[in-house]
């Protein structure tokens, strides 16, 4: 029931008085002096004293009274407010009495969440430890409100301010450290110089160390929102179990926005900029085929060979190829299994089940087959040399050190690192070879659903906005295939009919140039031809302004003359780009694949007498000039 008690006290001293209202006296007889609280005479003055009430709550355990006791209110209005909120609380089932602070709550929350992945239970530490702890750790757990976060956040701000100017002046003195080395090694062979130079390049460096002390990363709004999360979760179980808050206050808190990093492609204009500045335009990038082929035949030879193919062809994690096991690949139906992987906390490694979604079968193609069985061949070489000497160790994983060690998921990334230093390519990420596995099959038209299945998502969404990027060649495409389906009306004179004969076909398929030259003013000459300097096949002039008229004039001429000839148009290229760019305005080129309408029967396989020798396929190791990765 709510019945409070208002009153007013104050902090006024003087005499004392007993339980019959007579003067309380010191053993030496002089009246005792201490607070008169309730008896000041005062308290009738306004804005004397100050507003309090008490409460009796339900009894406890035990039928325990339990009464809230509050003051300093300046109104009675105040108070009274209070009090109602404290009673709808209690009502809730909140322990309205509890001292306990929010940093012993987050211990004890911690402490129950069992089930949790190491790596998150580890995340959710340091969120602890580092930042809500610090910032929170002090609150009662009752009295946590939305404005403790917000100021908790407005710290972590301010805080990055100072670790963003830390972080330039660690700069400047490792540019000093560098400038000051440099010096003293082109000081060689002159004898003071070279000693005044070494003692400013160890002064250099003992400033850069003394400088690099509590250096500390920035807090990117990624964190700060993985840091509410936590936070948030942690109100939610108390809410949920014992009704410890009134309300998930995390959830009314905002944070600045998240923008996911796109990846971007190394197209040839962004690594000439990372030539000459050494800037990445982006945190994730993305290798062209190009580039990826020229990184597998520039490690052809690395001891990892196949783990590299494995991470480019069929975009696993690493902790997942640290952990497979032999008993998990198949070479009869190709294909290997992914069932387990291993987290890195701290440097130390722990084997886990991976989630749910993550536990996948993933098929190999037949020369993905190969290189892993001249890697298993390879592999047992290695067991039989180094068992000699009593110093292989056993641990059945698909990948090992020479010596048969397991490899560590951090080690994999400095390896990979290295290796494309090395090769002279754009740096990548070794996680990006995920969205680059992911991009290569977008480009060989790869239904997005195989791709989640087989990276592991837990839907294709995640796939598609994450981990696919746009090659040049898909936008080339897209551009191509937009110009086929788009008619226009543009004016041509026929000079010479277009005659595609039998002799021009390849089978069913022939492929035709229409390439056009300007011929005075805004006159095009526009032919076809199979080749470069092949007899002409047709002729057509046309007046018009530029690539696109005369693009779109040869486009209308071939696809007139399919279109009465029975002829189908399979694919129409664009290869204006491939001309210097100070002749693309006088030159125009398009090509052309047509097709007859019907091809040989079906029934003609069957009739044959099979396929004649199968030609031996060329292995990407020795495709290309063999390169030594050091």
């Amino acid at each position: 029931m709510y019945s409070p008690n208002f009153y007013r006290r104050c902090q006024c001293t003087g005499p004392l008085t007993d339980k019959a209202g007579n003067p309380a006296l010191n053993d030496d007889g002089t009246p005792k002096i201490g607070s008169i609280g309730l008896t000041c005479p005062k308290l009738g003055r306004k804005g004397h004293g100050s507003w309090a009430f008490t409460l009796e709550l339900e009894r406890g355990e035990n039928g325990k009274r339990q009464r809230v006791r509050l003051s300093g209110f300046p109104t009675k209005e105040k108070a009274e407010e209070k009090a109602k909120k404290v009673y709808k609380d209690a009502d809730r089932g909140t322990d309205v009495l509890s001292d306990e602070t929010m940093g012993d709550f987050l211990r004890r929350w911690i402490s129950t969440k069992k089930s949790l992945a190491r790596t998150t239970h580890h995340g959710y530490q340091e969120h602890i430890a580092l930042y809500l702890e610090p910032h929170l750790g002090h609150i009662k757990r009752r009295d946590l409100r939305v404005r403790h976060l917000d100021r908790m956040y407005d710290a972590i701000e301010k805080d990055n301010a100072e670790r963003v100017l830390h972080s330039l002046q660690v700069k400047e003195l490792t540019e000093a450290r560098d400038a000051a080395h440099t010096a003293w090694v082109r000081a060689a062979g002159i004898k003071e110089e070279r000693r005044r130079t070494r003692r400013e390049y160890l002064a250099a460096n003992k400033a850069l160390r003394e400088g690099r002390k509590g250096l500390r990363k920035v807090t990117s709004p990624a964190t700060m929102h993985r840091i509410n999360d936590t936070l948030s979760s942690a109100l939610s179980w108390g809410i949920k179990r014992e009704e410890a808050f009134t309300k998930n206050w995390a959830q009314f808190v905002e944070l600045p926005a998240v923008t996911r990093p796109k990846p971007l492609v190394w197209t040839p204009e962004r690594v000439e900029h990372w030539k000459k500045t050494g800037e990445k335009p982006g945190p994730v990038m993305v290798w062209t085929p190009e580039q990826t082929g020229q990184f597998l035949d520039f490690v052809q030879d690395d001891h990892l060979y196949s783990l590299w193919y494995t991470f480019i062809f069929s975009g696993p994690r690493r902790g997942e190829m640290c952990a497979l096991p032999w008993p998990e690949v198949s070479f009869d139906a190709l294909w290997l299994r992914i069932s387990a992987q291993i987290v890195e906390v701290a440097y130390r490694q722990y084997g886990e089940a991976p989630k749910a979604d993550s536990v996948r079968t993933n098929w190999l193609s037949l020369e993905h087959g190969e290189v892993l069985r001249l890697w298993r061949d390879q592999q047992q070489k290695e067991r039989e040399e180094w068992a000699g000497v009593d110093a292989w160790v056993e641990s059945d994983r698909v990948w090992t050190q020479e010596n048969g060690e397991p490899l560590h998921p951090d080690w994999v990334s400095r390896r990979f690192k290295r290796l494309v230093e090395l090769s002279g390519l754009p740096p990548v990420r070794l996680h990006d070879l995920r969205h680059i596995s992911a991009t290569l099959s977008l480009l060989a038209k790869i239904d997005i659903k195989v791709v989640q299945e087989r990276l592991g998502h837990s839907s294709r969404q995640i796939t598609s906005d994450t981990y696919t990027s746009v090659l040049p060649e898909m936008m080339r495409a897209e551009a191509e295939s937009t110009l086929s389906v788009v008619p226009r009306e543009v004016s041509y004179d026929v000079h010479r009919a277009l005659d595609i004969s039998d002799d021009v076909f390849q089978g069913d398929v022939a492929v035709i140039f229409a390439h056009g030259a300007r011929c005075t003013g805004n006159t095009w000459v526009i032919g076809a031809q199979t080749r470069p300097g092949s007899p002409l096949l047709g002729e057509i002039r046309t007046v018009g302004r530029g690539q696109e008229h005369a693009g779109n004039a040869a486009l209308k001429w071939i696809r007139d003359h399919c279109a009465s000839q029975g002829l189908e148009i399979l694919r129409i290229e664009n290869l204006n780009d491939q001309y210097p760019e100070d002749q693309r305005e006088h030159f125009a080129l398009l090509r052309f694949f047509i097709a007859r309408p019907e091809g040989p029967d079906i029934s003609e396989w069957g009739r044959s007498e099979g396929p004649g020798p199968r030609p031996s396929r060329p292995s990407r190791r020795s495709s290309r000039p063999s390169r030594k990765a050091a």
